[in-house]
């Protein structure tokens, strides 16, 4: 429960900032032009709200299929458990739980959902569901997710350990790996790639705010979405003229 990710690499507040600008759309781009194409968590999507941008470091939480003799409602007083789990995630942590896209069963409630909003995690992201929808909601935590379930995880799942390498939505995740979630799902950004995506990415976003005005102007796509080097030089001039 303790191995770490593969990069020590030191990531700035500077550098985060700028990652908030930029969307999990072009992040993926980015990472494309990396060679990773699974960064995008499959069903991990916006809970009950919109228009909110999150990022921050992976914390893991990891369940494999139900063990019945295991997962019982007694387990939840175990040293390994979920709540446990929650009393180590530090402050502005973002919560990766790989639930192996069980959605017959919830993986967290509004109890837990408070006590990590009380301990300032940032979010909740997997590939499973929740439980006590409305009461979750009531919480504030930002929760992306497949939806709801009212068995609790113990039905369909054995929680085993946090803080450990796992898969989630079809994404290897490593603790600490930097997450972007906003409308459009959850994305991973290998911690050794993210001086590249943040840079690259906000620049991407400056571009696409210009190809935008020349849609609505007008403009003809081919040549200009990707842009030919005509339009680069025409995209430069606009930078230096703002």
């Amino acid at each position: 429960m303790t191995m770490t990710s593969p990069s020590t690499a030191t990531i700035s507040a500077a550098t985060l900032d700028l990652l908030r600008t930029v969307t999990t759309g072009t992040v993926t781009t980015m990472l494309l032009k990396k060679g990773i194409r699974h960064a995008w968590m499959k069903g991990a999507m916006p809970f009950g709200f919109t228009g909110k941008r999150i990022v921050g470091p992976a914390f893991t939480l990891r369940f494999v299929p139900v063990r019945e003799d295991l997962a019982t409602p007694a387990s939840w007083l175990n040293p390994i458990s979920t709540r446990s789990a929650i009393e180590a995630m530090p402050e502005g942590c973002i919560c990766v739980a790989d639930a192996m896209g069980v959605t017959g069963a919830g993986i967290f409630g509004d109890i837990l959902c408070m006590r990590m909003v009380k301990r300032k995690v940032a979010a909740l992201i997997t590939d499973g569901v929740m439980r006590d929808k409305h009461g979750v909601l009531g919480t504030g935590l930002p929760v992306w997710c497949q939806g709801v379930a009212a068995p609790a995880s113990v039905n369909m799942l054995t929680f085993v350990g946090w803080n450990e390498p796992i898969g989630c939505g079809g994404s290897a995740i490593f603790p600490d790996d930097i997450i972007v979630a906003d409308d459009d799902g959850a994305v991973v950004i290998p911690r050794d790639l993210v001086e590249f995506v943040a840079h690259e990415g906000a620049e991407h976003e400056l571009m696409e705010s210009w190809l935008v005005q020349e849609v609505e102007k007008g403009e003809r796509l081919p040549g200009l979405y990707p842009p030919n080097d005509e339009n680069k030089k025409r995209y430069e001039a606009w930078k230096k003229s703002r």
